[in-house]
């Protein structure tokens, strides 16, 4: 009974020190955790407008960019620089059938495009697409339209943050 709570004693020790040993080697190589994408000084004021403002996407964009500590300002500033948000579009497009003839697979193309214009400069435009393949099953059409809706929207999300990472770099 004894040499068993020394034992346990021990263990517990020494994957403690483990623990610490390994934060240890980790911090001392120059690993950082992956934080949000850092804007340049000439972002951090920025007029977001779009064709359409009551999208999920300009929505979702809105708020990383807040999150981003990215202060939004009124259309009328002319020292702030722009991000105009083009219409977002997605297309499907039929990969694989049932026996029977109906859909079986569809791929999903989600379509961004937006234009940054800084005072003093080019405007600079950018399109990217993301890609999803989406299973389709007509004997189940509820839960795969809620299926669709939450593919929707983690592309919207995944859109947003590639704009974020993309300004960064511009």
């Amino acid at each position: 009974m004894w040499l068993q709570t020394k034992m346990r004693s021990l263990f517990w020790h020494t994957s403690k020190l483990a623990v610490l040993l390994a934060c240890f080697f980790v911090a001392s190589c120059g690993f950082h955790l992956k934080q949000a994408s850092y804007l340049p000084d000439d972002l951090k004021e920025i007029t977001l407008s779009g064709d359409d403002k009551r999208s999920a996407l300009f929505e979702q964009l809105q708020s990383d960019l807040q999150r981003a500590q990215v202060s939004l300002t009124p259309k009328n500033t002319k020292q702030a620089a722009e991000l105009y948000l083009y219409n977002d579009s997605l297309e499907r497009q039929t990969l694989s059938l049932f026996k029977n003839g109906q859909v079986a697979q569809y791929e999903l193309a989600y379509r961004v495009s937006y234009r940054l214009s800084r005072p003093g400069q080019e405007p600079v435009k950018q399109m990217f697409e993301l890609y999803r393949n989406y299973q389709d099953d007509p004997d189940n059409a509820l839960a795969k339209a809620k299926e669709l809706e939450l593919i929707l929207t983690e592309m919207r999300r995944l859109a947003s943050q590639r704009i974020i990472r993309e300004l960064s770099q511009l």
